[in-house]
């Protein structure tokens, strides 16, 4: 009989590239890898895997193994989670892959409410950029994922997760507040046309709300001169402030603190979607039931634009 979990590793294998990722990705040493692998190829009588390059291929009777795992790891999440439901208390341990601003906002007060609710149940949550975290989600490294999307920027669609809208937040552009000690091209600003001599902080290139900010100057007739590139909502927020940048911002950046600055409609009124995913093999368990409900319930309670 063929053991889940040479099984297994032939999956992270197709979904990982090379042993050494599946080796970080499991926390095996690559010699161990390497070593199930083989006893798998023993196991089953064929090849599984050869060499390309210095990339390992599977076969097409590999690829076969890898769906058939799919299917063993999904009936096995089903079990689990209806294993859960027969018992009396909400327990076990769940992992989240969130964004920024969804640390700041909403997970304080959800994880208050869950360790009030169901102190047996066990949170554990990494900040991720949303694509990668979907990603991780559904290659089974966490079990539910915050994620945003900017507009007519999707995030990526996976056919085996759970997606529902938690919110929407309006995006504006964030000016320093009026101000003595500010310098006047900022006083002048009243839309985005008008900030476009302006120094901007953006996001890192390859983020979704990089390439929407960028697309959002360019549609309102400039380039924009971007002098700061950072991952850290935060610290757009003080160099806006301060008087060093203006931003393209979210609202929910705002729900953990007052604005000190200006804030700025944009054309057309665009709106962020945040969303909660997970897979739906495990979609119906009540430990993940609980934290998406509470996720919801603070969603709910925050000011609507």
């Amino acid at each position: 009989m063929l053991e889940i979990r040479r099984l297994r590793l032939l999956r992270e294998l197709s979904i990982r590239g090379t042993i050494a990722e599946v080796s970080d990705a499991l926390s095996y040493s690559p010699s161990s890898v390497s070593q199930q692998l083989s006893l798998l190829e023993k196991e089953t009588g064929v090849q599984l895997l050869r060499k390309v390059g210095r990339r390992l291929q599977l076969t097409p009777q590999a690829e076969v193994l890898v769906a058939h795992t799919d299917e063993l790891l999904d009936s096995m999440e089903r079990a689990e989670a209806d294993l859960a439901s027969t018992q009396p208390e909400i327990a076990g341990t769940i992992r989240m892959a969130v964004f920024q601003t969804a640390v700041l906002s909403l997970i304080p007060s959800m994880l208050r409410q869950l360790r009030t609710n169901y102190p047996h149940l066990r949170v554990e949550m990494v900040q991720h950029e949303p694509e990668t975290a979907l990603h991780e989600t559904w290659a089974r490294d966490f079990d539910l994922v915050v994620a945003e999307q900017y507009p007519g920027h999707a995030a990526p669609h996976y056919a085996e997760l759970d997606r529902k809208i938690l919110t929407h937040d309006a995006i504006r552009l964030a000016l320093p507040a009026h101000s003595d000690a500010m310098p006047d091209e900022f006083h002048l600003v009243g839309s985005i046309e008008e900030a476009a001599s302006l120094p901007w902080v953006m996001e890192p290139r390859g983020a979704a709300s990089r390439h929407w900010a960028e697309q959002a100057c360019r549609l309102a007739g400039f380039e924009p001169d971007v002098r700061y590139e950072t991952a850290d909502l935060q610290a757009h927020v003080r160099l806006v402030e301060s008087g060093n940048a203006v931003a393209l911002l979210p609202d929910l950046v705002w729900s953990a603190r007052l604005p000190e600055i200006r804030l700025v409609n944009l054309p057309g009124a665009p709106r962020r979607t945040i969303f909660t995913a997970m897979r739906h093999s495990s979609a119906q368990h009540p430990g993940l039931l609980a934290v998406r409900s509470a996720l919801h319930e603070q969603a709910n309670s925050l000011p609507q634009d």
